[in-house]
């Protein structure tokens, strides 16, 4: 299994980023994949999560702010971060769940996002 972020970056609060996960090694189509991020001195949380029916969930400090998609052609996961806000800024993991998107099957490297 192999995840690779990328489009983190530095935003003003109010404005939007855009991440991508390519992945690869697995049955990407049929799988549940996620979004964690962490913040310096806290623990790693769960952000929203797809899973193979494209059914989602967000975390209430993000719903209605980002979206997660898929593209199955390509193999790659999605998230649009509007109206990011300072307590956004975290390092954004990529994640591969098990079925039920309960549990992690495998981390990407992450990307870092930062919001002054």
């Amino acid at each position: 299994v192999q995840l690779v972020e990328s489009g983190g970056g530095s935003v003003q609060a109010g404005g939007s980023l855009r991440l991508s996960c390519a992945a690869s090694g697995f049955i990407y189509s049929s799988s549940c994949m996620g979004w964690f991020r962490q913040a310096p001195g806290k623990e790693r949380e769960g952000v929203t999560t797809i899973d193979s029916n494209c059914s989602t969930s967000y975390d209430v400090s993000v719903k209605g702010r980002f979206t997660i998609s898929r593209d199955n052609a390509k193999n790659t996961l999605y998230l649009q971060m509007n109206s990011l806000k300072p307590e956004d800024a975290a390092m954004y993991y990529c994640a591969a769940l098990w079925v039920g998107c309960a549990n992690v099957r495998s981390w990407g490297q992450g990307t870092q996002v930062t919001v002054s």
